[in-house]
């Protein structure tokens, strides 16, 4: 049977972390298995549904290079993508677990709900759940009797479909990366399998839909792991269990400290974003940056991704996208969960600054130098400048912060740093080598430096005590690649107006 992979996210907000890892061991997976990869869009609660979500979840995945085989955008032999417009093969489906007495209606209000994890709790700080402890005590179609269940659903009372769980089965899956587990039936609450406004829950309308799909492996997170047993038992009651995917739930990604789950409020708090691309919640019209936006270089971040909970048993880190999935196997994902280290993921970027070509790097960083500039830069000072200072990048942002003196005079300059030790033999040094400069015929770094030396042999100083003056005069600062290079980038003008500006 052919590889069959989905990510099938809910459009309520940015794309975490953990989600963009899930949708790249998805991808790997099914490419490595020349499988398909399809993109579900599960936006059955519209009460949290978000303008915008899905387009930026569809955003995220192309700035990642993990474009889906099918999807709401492309299509497919699977159409409709969407679970809102799926809506209608749901119900059948329900009504057939009610008419094998694996599911059944309620009609209990949010008061009679409220009431009873209230009247039935086990003590002050667990609340009971609606099971089989309870469920005979409640408003449904298992309590009440048959015929006031049919006046109830012929005047269009409101309810919902959840399904019976058993009280004594012992229900097994064999997880891809957790191994055999088993789970106790009793222990799980009757979930709401269908609405009251008719949408499916996500526990019926995921079987359904990978049923449908012919979804073979569905990779999910370890916070999924209580709902296992209500969905295989959903895949038994359906009779499809000899068609349900191979599970592997993926391990959680810590907060630094390994202490818990890393959140946006973490990510916040320590100064890092936990989304791949900026996001605003048009409901606060709050901005959450993402990795996109701070520099990161996409196939950084997803090789960084990839480590988080992965490795290929070698010790190697860096890979390109054909080595991640001609090496990828789900069986080498860790157990455990991963902590995330920005430290580490910025060190992955930095290495991709490093091995990446400079035309490409230069098209990469163009976006970051042009919007501190206002304006377009320089196509051919930006090719000849991102191999000087490449070195000292770790992100995309960084060939402004390393750069700016390329492309505008610096508007502040660390003066003090110069009329400290300022004396008039400097004074007289520079007076006369800008004089010098403005005949030189070859304007190289090599011919600079040289012109430099002959004029620091003449005036008998020290060369040490008037490099650190030249760099702040081009830079504005103690910092910045080689002070020659830099004055052959700029040209010889500029170099000299620079020059002049501080001796006057």
């Amino acid at each position: 049977m052919k590889v069959r992979v989905r990510f099938a996210p809910s459009p309520t907000g940015g794309l975490h972390l953990g989600g963009v890892r899930t949708v790249l061991y998805n991808y790997l997976f099914a490419r490595a298995h020349g499988g398909d990869f399809v993109l579900r869009i599960e936006d059955t609660d519209q009460s949290r549904y978000v303008p915008g979500a899905e387009q930026y979840i569809i955003d995220c995945l192309e700035w990642c290079g993990l474009s889906p085989d099918e999807s709401p955008v492309k299509g497919g032999p699977h159409v409709p993508y969407r679970q809102s417009e799926r809506k209608a093969l749901y119900h059948q489906y329900a009504q057939q677990l009610i008419a094998q007495g694996n599911a059944y209606y309620a009609f209990d209000t949010p008061e009679d709900l409220e009431q009873m994890r209230l009247q039935y709790r086990k003590d002050e700080h667990t609340p009971a759940q609606y099971d089989h402890n309870t469920r005979m005590k409640m408003r449904n179609s298992l309590s009440l009797p048959a015929h006031e269940v049919k006046a109830l659903l012929d005047s269009g009372t409101p309810y919902v479909v959840r399904i019976q769980m058993p009280e004594n089965v012992t229900v097994h899956l064999n997880d891809l990366i957790c191994g055999e587990m088993t789970f106790e039936s009793g222990l799980s609450d009757d979930k709401v399998l269908l609405k009251a406004d008719g949408m499916p829950t996500y526990h019926l309308a995921v079987v359904v839909d990978d049923y449908l799909m012919g979804i073979t492996h569905a990779f999910r997170g370890q916070e999924w792991l209580p709902s296992a047993p209500v969905h295989v038992l959903l895949w038994q009651y359906l009779g499809w269990a000899q068609n349900m995917p191979r599970w592997a739930h993926l391990p959680l990604i810590l907060k630094p400290d390994g202490n818990g789950k890393l959140s946006k409020r973490d990510g916040d708090r320590l100064g890092f974003p936990v989304f791949a691309m900026n996001w605003t919640d048009p409901k606060t019209n709050e901005l959450t940056t993402g990795f996109r936006e701070i520099g990161f270089i996409p196939q950084a971040f997803v090789n960084m991704l990839a480590m988080l909970g992965w490795n290929d048993g070698t010790g190697q880190e860096l890979f390109s996208m054909d080595e991640l999935i001609s090496k990828f196997s789900i069986e080498r994902v860790h157990k455990g969960g991963a902590k995330f280290d920005f430290e580490k993921a910025k060190w992955f970027n930095h290495q991709y600054i490093q091995h990446t070509d400079a035309t490409t790097l230069a098209a990469m960083a163009k976006p970051f130098v042009e919007k501190e500039l206002g304006h377009a830069a320089d196509e051919h000072m930006l090719a000849a400048v991102v191999p000087v200072i490449k070195d000292r990048c770790t992100l995309l942002t960084d060939f402004w912060a390393q750069g700016h003196f390329f492309f505008r005079t610096p508007e502040l300059v660390e003066k003090a740093a110069i009329t400290d030790k300022w004396n008039d033999q400097k004074q007289q040094f520079f007076t006369v080598w800008s004089a010098a400069l403005a005949t030189l015929a070859t304007w190289t770094e090599a011919g600079i430096e040289a012109s430099f030396n002959e004029a620091v042999a003449q005036h008998g100083i020290k060369k040490g005590d008037v490099m650190l003056p030249f760099r702040i005069m081009l830079v504005g600062g103690k910092y910045g690649p080689g002070v020659f290079a830099i004055a052959a980038l700029i040209g010889k003008d500029e170099t000299i107006k620079r020059i002049g500006a501080i001796i006057g």
